[in-house]
């Protein structure tokens, strides 16, 4: 893949688990979704290797 196509599939990533994160009540499931999240936001920012 080239890094385009990564950083759209991060992008998606992200843009479905936030909308999990509306619907989950489970204070537990709420904060591993949280941590998810901002790990793919954290890759998405960090330079291309």
């Amino acid at each position: 893949m080239d890094d385009d196509e990564d950083q759209r599939e991060l992008q998606d990533q992200i843009m479905r688990y936030r909308m999990m994160e509306r619907d989950v009540t489970d204070p537990l499931a709420l904060g591993l979704l949280h941590d998810i999240v901002a790990e793919l936001e954290t890759a998405l920012q960090a330079p291309n290797e």
